[in-house]
C-alpha cells in the first residue's frame, strides 16, 4: 500500500512545480552517477584482464621454487613424480640470473633465463614472436630469443645479426678484486628472434638454452631455478598447487601465478576500489538532491499526513511512504543508469568509439568487460545511499502532528 502511495506522489502534479524539477535533477544526477561507476569499473575490469592476459603469457600456472636459497635439487625420478600428478599438463625447468649482453658499444643488463624443451607447452612466449622464430638451441650451441626492447638497447635484428653477441655471467663462488673480469664466465652467442609481449618483459629478459646456462654457472646436474608448470584446467591450479605441495614438503614453495604476481594484483584491486569510492561521491551529491526534493513533497503533503494519521495510518506507515518515494526515485535513476552503461559499453566492444592515444599500446582502443557483481555492487550502493537519503525526511513526515480544520 505504501508504494501505491509513493508512485502516486511520483506521478501527481505538485502546487510547486520546484518539487518536480529537484525530483527530475536527483533522478538524473542518480542516473549518470550509476552508468559513470560502472563504467569505468568496466575499464577497470578491461584493462585488469588485458593485463593478465599478458602476464599469463609469461608466467605459468603453477611455479615450484625453493624455499630459501636460489637454486632447488630435483632428481630425475622426483620430475617423473611431478609429471604425473593429476592435473599437471607439462613441467619445464628453467634457470633465471642477472647477467651483461654486449654487442660492440651498444650493451645491457638483462635476466638471461635458460629454458628446456617443454617450455613452450607451459607458457605462449613463443606466440609473441615478432622477428626471427623462437630457437633456443642446444647446449653446445645455444641461441638467444631478445626482449624486443633488448633488441633495440643492443641494436641488433634478432633474426639476422651476423656478429654473436658477448654474454657476461658471474661465476658460482668465484670472486677476484684484483681482476673482476676473472669471475665472469664469457661467451658469444647468435640470436634467433625476439619477442615482444610487455615491457616488463620485453625489456628485461632474455631466453636460451637451459644447459647453455647451466654449464656457465657451474650448476649439479639436479640443480635447477625453478620448476614451470601448466596444468590442464587453470581453474583447477590451486588444487594442482596444494597437491604437489603436499608430495614435495616444507622445502620447496609451490606458487599459483596470483602468488608470483601478488603486489601487481594487489595494486590493481586497490587502484579499483579507491576509484569505486571516488565515483560514489557523485552518488552522494544525488542523495542531497534527494533530501531537497523529499523535504518539500513532505510539506506539500502536510495535509495528506494528516488524514492518513486521522484515519488510523501508523508513523511507521507514513515513513514507509516516503521512503518509497526515495526507493523509486533511486531505482529510476540507477536502473536507467545501468541500461545506459549496458549500451555505451557493448557500442564501445563494437565500435571501438573512445580510442587509446599514442601507438604504444597492444590495443587501440579503451577495454571493457562487463561484470554482473559490478552491477550487483553498484545497485546496492544506489540503494543504500538512497535509504538513508529517503530516512531524514521520512521521519519528519512521521513525526508530524497536524490538525485538519482549527476554529
Amino acid at each position: 500500500m505504501h508504494s501505491l502511495f509513493a508512485w502516486r506522489y511520483f506521478k501527481a502534479k505538485k502546487t510547486t512545480n520546484a518539487i518536480n524539477v529537484i525530483s527530475w535533477i536527483s533522478i538524473v544526477a542518480m542516473l549518470f552517477g550509476t552508468a559513470a561507476l560502472i563504467l569505468v569499473l568496466s575499464v577497470f575490469n578491461g584493462f585488469e584482464d588485458l593485463v593478465k592476459g599478458l602476464y599469463s603469457s609469461f608466467y605459468p600456472d603453477v611455479k615450484i621454487v625453493p624455499a630459501s636459497g636460489k637454486n632447488l635439487s630435483l632428481t630425475a625420478e622426483q620430475l617423473q613424480t611431478l609429471r604425473s600428478v593429476k592435473g599437471v599438463k607439462a613441467l619445464s625447468l628453467v634457470v633465471e640470473e642477472r647477467a651483461f649482453l654486449k654487442n660492440g658499444e651498444a650493451q645491457s643488463m638483462i635476466t638471461l633465463k635458460g629454458v628446456d624443451s617443454a617450455y613452450k607447452q607451459v607458457t605462449t612466449v613463443a606466440e609473441h614472436i615478432v622477428n626471427g622464430e623462437f630457437n633456443t638451441g642446444t647446449s653446445d650451441k645455444p641461441l638467444l630469443v631478445l626482449g624486443y626492447g633488448i633488441e633495440n638497447a643492443v641494436a641488433v635484428q634478432a633474426d639476422r645479426n651476423i656478429f654473436p653477441l658477448t654474454v657476461y655471467l658471474p661465476r658460482k663462488g668465484e670472486v677476484d678484486l684484483s681482476d673482476p673480469l676473472k669471475s665472469l664466465a664469457t661467451d658469444t652467442v647468435n640470436t634467433s628472434g625476439s619477442f615482444l609481449i610487455q615491457q616488463d618483459f620485453d625489456n628485461k629478459y632474455v631466453l636460451t638454452n637451459l644447459g647453455f646456462v647451466k654449464t656457465m654457472l657451474n650448476m649439479p646436474p639436479d640443480a635447477y631455478g625453478a620448476a614451470e608448470i601448466a596444468v590442464n584446467n587453470p581453474d583447477d591450479a590451486k588444487t594442482v598447487q596444494v597437491r604437489l605441495q603436499r608430495l614435495l614438503g616444507k622445502d620447496y614453495m609451490v606458487q599459483t601465478r596470483y602468488e608470483q604476481n601478488k603486489s601487481l594484483y594487489s595494486i590493481m584491486q586497490m587502484e579499483k576500489w579507491v576509484i569505486y569510492a571516488i565515483l560514489s561521491l557523485i552518488l552522494v551529491v544525488a542523495a542531497f538532491n534527494m533530501i531537497g526534493a523529499l523535504t518539500m513533497l513532505v510539506l506539500e503533503k502536510r495535509e495528506d499526513i494528516g488524514v492518513l494519521h486521522a484515519i488510523g495510518a501508523s508513523r511507521n506507515f507514513i515513513k514507509r511512504i516516503f521512503l518509497s518515494e526515495g526507493l523509486l526515485l533511486a531505482t529510476i535513476g540507477g536502473g536507467g543508469g545501468m541500461l545506459l552503461a549496458l549500451l555505451i559499453a557493448w557500442a564501445q566492444l563494437k565500435f571501438h568509439l573512445v580510442p587509446l592515444q599514442g601507438d604504444s599500446f597492444l590495443i587501440s582502443y579503451f577495454p571493457v568487460k562487463i561484470n554482473p557483481w559490478d552491477f550487483l555492487l553498484v545497485g546496492t550502493t544506489v540503494l543504500v545511499i538512497s535509504l538513508i537519503a529517503a530516512y531524514i525526511p521520512a521521519r519528519k513526515a512521521a513525526r508530524q502532528q497536524l490538525v485538519l480544520r482549527s476554529e
